[in-house]
C-alpha cells in the first residue's frame, strides 16, 4: 500500500465515522421532535378545556358585576330619593313644628306662673327613677340607710 491509498482508505474511515456520528445526532434530534410533539399536542389538549372554562368564569363573573352595577345604582337613586324627602319634610314640616313647640311651651309657662305657691312641687317631694320605677324620697331615705 501507498502512501496515497493509505491515506485515502483514512479519509474514507473519517467520513465513515462523521457519517456514523450525524446519523446518531439526526435520529435523536428526530426522536425529540417527536416527543416535543406529543408534548405540545398533550399540553394543547388539556389547555383547550381550561380556557374555555376560564372562559365562561370570567363570562359569569361580568354577568355578577353587572347585577351588582345594577344594585348600586339602584341603591344611589333611593339614596338620593330618601335625601330629597328629607329635605322637604324637614322644610315642609320643620319651621311650622318649631313654632307649634315653641308656642306651647310659652303657653306652659305663661300658665306655670299663674298657679299658687302650694301648688308648685316642693324640693322634697322629688321622685328618683330606679329600674323603671319611682319610688318617693321618703322611701327613697329608707332604702339608704
Amino acid at each position: 500500500m501507498t502512501g496515497g491509498e493509505v491515506a485515502g482508505i483514512l479519509v474514507a474511515v473519517f467520513w465513515a465515522i462523521l457519517v456514523s456520528f450525524l446519523s446518531v445526532a439526526l435520529v435523536r434530534l428526530a426522536q425529540t421532535l417527536r416527543a416535543t410533539t406529543r408534548l405540545v399536542a398533550d399540553v394543547t389538549e388539556q389547555a383547550v378545556p381550561l380556557l374555555a372554562e376560564a372562559s365562561a368564569t370570567v363570562r359569569s363573573a361580568q354577568t355578577q358585576l353587572d347585577r351588582v352595577d345594577a344594585i348600586a345604582s339602584d341603591v344611589q337613586e333611593v339614596t338620593s330619593n330618601a335625601s330629597a324627602l328629607s329635605t322637604t319634610v324637614a322644610s315642609t314640616f320643620g319651621g311650622p313644628l318649631v313654632k307649634v313647640a315653641a308656642f306651647g311651651y310659652g303657653v306652659r309657662k305663661a300658665l306655670g306662673r299663674g298657679r299658687d305657691a302650694q301648688d308648685a312641687p316642693r324640693a322634697g317631694d322629688r321622685r328618683t327613677v330606679i329600674v323603671g320605677r319611682t319610688v318617693p324620697s321618703s322611701r327613697r331615705r329608707k332604702q339608704k340607710g
